[in-house]
């Protein structure tokens, strides 16, 4: 798998993080969860990943939802 075609959605929780994994499927926008990368956060926990493509009409469906975001980074 080549993760640099992708982008990582950090947010405060795992319930958040569900919320907007259904979101997205529900905007038609591919994602899944998985860890947080280390090298972005120390603690546990889940973010949603996306192909870089689809950041953008993600972070905008995301925010039509109101799901909160702690940050977006390309992996």
């Amino acid at each position: 798998m080549d993760s640099a075609r992708y982008a990582v959605i950090l947010v405060h929780s795992t319930s958040h993080a569900i919320r907007a994994e259904k979101v997205l499927h529900m905007a038609g926008i591919s994602s899944k969860l998985i860890p947080v990368p280390r090298q972005l956060s120390s603690d546990c926990g889940v973010c949603v990943r996306v192909a870089r493509a689809d950041r953008e009409a993600a972070l905008a469906a995301l925010a039509a939802h109101t799901v909160e975001m702690e940050g977006v980074y390309d992996v």
